[in-house]
């Protein structure tokens, strides 16, 4: 693969490398956010730590056996590591179902992106089964903030009538997920915000959003993307 040079090394961007880590360019700044979870465990939302030091580019473990994580050390090339892309790279619409009953908000979901985060749903109710009652602006609020907190964008939605899928107002910044469970943390995906690029290792585009989970524990079977396999 050719090696971007010093002009390209400024633009905002990351480059998987074959078998390798994520390789990130342009100062994208390095944070930690993890759960805000309710006494019964259900996620409600986002709470932001700390800004790592960083210096670009810089390369985020993508093996999951690093032993500085999350950074990069080799390890990939002392183990048995097959980093494979298998994500779909055509377009989220194309994969999008709509979810029937919408009134003011059209409610879409991709599948195949979800990592399982669990902002979609509580107790007692998700998403789907909320969508008749939509018509009710107490109900219709909380399933957009549970869409907007969905770190993946499996989630989205529309107004009715208009084009394009309304999404959060994120920062340009990748965040190494942290995830808290009524049995303790478990660490997550990186979570990438603001419509960054993402490069597959042989060069061809992913579809550029404005919220990505990458898989950092080497396990996901939808490389480069989460699928939620960190938790077992």
């Amino acid at each position: 693969m050719t090696q971007p040079n010093n002009a390209e090394e400024n633009v905002k961007k990351i480059v998987i490398q074959p078998n390798g880590p994520y390789r990130v360019y342009g100062d994208i700044p390095l944070v930690r956010k993890e759960q805000v979870i309710s006494e019964f465990g259900e996620p409600l939302t986002w709470k932001k730590g700390e800004t790592l030091e960083t210096s670009s580019p810089y390369e985020l473990c993508r093996c999951g056996r690093s032993s500085e994580k999350p950074f990069c050390d080799n390890t990939h090339e002392e183990i048995p590591f097959d980093g494979t892309e298998t994500a779909e790279t055509n377009l989220t619409a194309d994969r999008q179902i709509i979810y029937e009953g919408g009134k003011q908000i059209v409610v879409k979901r991709d599948f195949s992106i979800c990592m399982d985060a669990g902002f979609c749903a509580t107790r007692f109710a998700n998403i789907k089964k909320m969508m008749p009652d939509i018509g009710d602006t107490n109900v219709r609020s909380q399933i957009i903030a549970m869409i907007e907190r969905c770190p993946s964008g499996s989630f989205t939605y529309a107004l009715e009538g208009s084009e394009g899928d309304v999404e959060p107002d994120l920062p340009q910044e990748i965040a190494l997920i942290t995830e808290i469970t009524l049995d303790g943390p478990v660490t997550g995906p990186l979570w990438v915000t603001g419509n960054i690029p993402i490069e597959r290792s042989d060069g061809q585009p992913f579809e550029v959003r404005n919220r990505v989970t990458l898989c950092g524990c080497g396990l996901s079977h939808n490389k480069p993307l989460c699928d939620g396999s960190h938790r077992d």
